[in-house]
């Protein structure tokens, strides 16, 4: 089975090292989920890794060809975007365009696709995650749950080999956390590779084959859901997670 290989990841800011030689192995078909308290490194992490922000070294490999994560090569950065695909915690939907046109964009522009057929296949993937009746809405017309499921459907449009999650609840209000938990669970059942950073601890032990605990910029601890939440076995999981069920 084909994987996807991060190695050595280093990244900095203003002379603070923010992800210190993150290295990890995922297979493709499997979700991994990223935990750990905020300012550990993970939406930095998942940024490096299509080129929101350039590491200072590391490499990623996707289908066979290794790209270093600090070039400055349009086409290797290039050909990283078009493998993987980003959901934001804040959507970054464009304001002007309807949910549809939202989904349809990249197709039409960047995959060439006819227009006739980006629409039918974007009223498909709406269909899919529960849009089909909101497909001439605009952004501001949709609640904050809608909005993270039409990011979800624009980022599979491409159909990437990654899709990154970036806290992909977190700005939700409660009630509305469940929908877009059902249409990631629902991805995670079609056999999508999937790097999910996020602090719903349920959801993470649902959807992922292996969950990486992360602190100040390093991965202390990775295992299956049951190994790292039942049997952690680095102090630092076992606090973190004592923490996190309020049990100090």
């Amino acid at each position: 089975m084909m994987s996807i290989n991060v190695s050595d990841v280093v990244k900095s800011f203003n002379g603070n090292t923010i992800l210190k030689s993150v290295s990890f192995t995922q297979e493709k078909g499997k979700v991994f989920s990223i935990i750990g308290p905020s300012g550990s490194g993970k939406t930095t992490l998942l940024r490096c890794l299509n080129f929101l922000e350039r590491a200072d070294s590391g490499t990623i490999n996707l289908n066979g060809k290794t790209v270093d994560l600090a070039t400055k090569d349009h086409r290797d950065i290039a050909y990283v975007r078009g493998a993987t695909a980003m959901v934001f915690q804040s959507y970054n939907l464009f304001a002007n365009l309807t949910a549809l046109q939202n989904v349809t964009e990249a197709l039409i522009y960047a995959k060439k696709m006819p227009k006739k057929e980006a629409k039918q296949y974007g009223l498909e993937l709406l269909g899919k995650v529960g849009l089909a009746k909101k497909s001439n809405s605009y952004p501001k017309e949709l609640s904050g749950g809608q909005r993270q499921r039409v990011g979800i459907a624009r980022a599979i449009a491409v159909n990437p080999d990654l899709l990154l999650l970036d806290e992909p609840t977190s700005a939700l209000d409660p009630e509305l956390v469940g929908e877009v938990e059902r249409v990631i669970e629902q991805l995670a059942a079609e056999g999508r590779t999937m790097l999910v950073v996020t602090h719903e601890m349920a959801l993470a032990r649902r959807i992922s084959s292996k969950i990486i605990f992360m602190e100040d910029g390093s991965i202390v601890e990775q295992g299956s859901p049951e190994q790292l939440f039942d049997h952690p076995e680095q102090q630092r999981t076992k606090e973190f997670l004592r923490r996190y069920r309020g049990e100090d």
